[in-house]
């Protein structure tokens, strides 16, 4: 069991989300599923049979997720940083994830359950590191005009002399 588990709030659509993550991410499954009983659905005002908690599996990072009620919403102050070593793998996600949200930019989207999203290529962090601060510059410059992130065009800022 992993120490820190991401622990998702939702209002009712706690097993819609979850078969969606899990259809757009490899080595992902559901591990446990807990429904409401009598007593619990009477206690929360939720119906009796309905999910109440789901443990998850995203590429083999453990999540839970609660159908818990209209309560508390999503936030972009929390998001999920997903590393892509390619620019397929960061189209596919993107594309998947941002259907029916909101493209935001610099790689973030909301998907359409409220949960934000950073689809980011794991060249990144080297090129924003670079002990050439104009290299850095260069890139976040470019990072900054673009919503889906492009690879090629962030290298291309970065070899730029």
């Amino acid at each position: 069991m992993q120490k820190i588990t991401p622990f998702l709030w939702f209002n009712d659509q706690a097993e819609e989300a979850v078969n969606f993550y899990i259809s757009i991410f490899k080595n992902s499954k559901i591990v446990n599923l807990a429904r409401y009983d009598e007593a619990g659905a009477k206690a929360a005002g939720r119906p009796k049979g309905m999910v109440m908690t789901m443990t998850f599996q995203l590429d083999g990072q453990e999540f839970m997720a609660l159908n818990g009620g209209p309560m508390f919403t999503f936030s972009p102050a929390i998001s999920f940083l997903v590393n892509c070593r390619t620019q397929e793998e960061l189209d596919e996600l993107w594309e998947k994830l941002s259907e029916g949200g909101e493209i935001q930019q610099c790689g973030w989207l909301t998907d359409k359950y409220g949960v934000s999203w950073q689809i980011v290529p794991t060249v990144l962090g080297e090129m924003m590191q670079d002990k050439d601060p104009k290299k850095a510059e260069r890139v976040m410059k470019a990072l900054l005009q673009m919503r889906k992130l492009d690879i090629q065009v962030l290298k291309q800022a970065y070899e730029q002399e």
